[in-house]
């Protein structure tokens, strides 16, 4: 029988700060989630940036897409928001072969402390759970610690939807056990999906909690890695 790793389980900036191992930092609303939609549509690659300066200058030197938000904001300059349901509305049109630039509140800024307190680091959401919990248990060898750090709303408040997305992580590393429907009728009642259902704002699309939640949708997993001194996540497939 094959041995299941210990699974650490850490959230927010705090967390992401105390990784160890194989890190999994989760962010379903939306960063993420995002990051899925734009490699499935073709993106290359997405270089993972904590300040908004950092991305309008790589768009305006090497012609990268900015995406991302700033406390949810839409930032001047950028060519999309952190937005799951339009980025499919621009479609492989926008994303097929192009380097995107992505900046977020919460994953991003996680991803990047985490980075060089871990021995391997993924982006996690609901969208490539499955496909990410069997890209780390097809790993040799076999890793002994898996942190998963639920990145919550802007790093600071603890949010359900990623703190269910790794209670679904577990649930896939070691069985423990799992109701998603629990899950969602908590998370679709807290402040962190209402704020897109009530439909209120024009940067909380109320469509993306509906790609968002989403369970294995995609069959790849994101890995980032430092290349030339930025943090890049690709798409990988096992």
């Amino acid at each position: 029988m094959e041995a299941t790793p210990r699974i650490l389980r850490r959230s927010r900036l705090a967390g992401a700060r105390q990784a160890q191992g194989i890190t999994v930092i989760i962010d379903v609303l939306r960063a993420f989630s995002s990051a899925a939609f734009m490699l499935y549509l073709g993106a290359e690659k997405i270089v993972l940036l904590t300040e908004p300066q950092e991305v309008l200058a790589l768009r305006n030197r090497a012609g990268y897409l900015a995406v991302g938000e700033v406390d949810g904001m839409p930032v001047p300059g950028f060519d999309l928001g952190n937005s799951p349901s339009r980025i499919l509305e621009a479609g492989r049109e926008l994303f097929a072969g192009r380097a995107v630039a992505l900046r977020s509140s919460a994953g991003v800024r996680g991803a990047v402390v985490a980075a060089p307190r871990s021995d391997l680091l993924l982006l996690g959401s609901y969208v490539t759970a499955r496909a990410t919990s069997r890209f780390i248990q097809g790993l040799s060898p076999a890793p002994r610690v898996v942190t998963l750090v639920a990145m919550g709303g802007s790093g600071s408040e603890t949010t359900p939807d990623d703190e269910r997305c790794a209670d679904y992580f577990e649930h896939l590393l070691n069985g423990r056990p799992y109701d998603h429907t629990a899950a969602l009728n908590e998370i679709v009642r807290h402040r962190c999906t209402t704020k897109f259902l009530d439909g209120e704002l024009d940067h909380y699309p109320p469509a993306d909690p509906l790609y968002c939640l989403q369970r294995d949708l995609f069959d790849f997993t994101i890995v980032a890695a430092l290349e030339h001194d930025h943090l890049v996540a690709r798409r990988v497939e096992r």
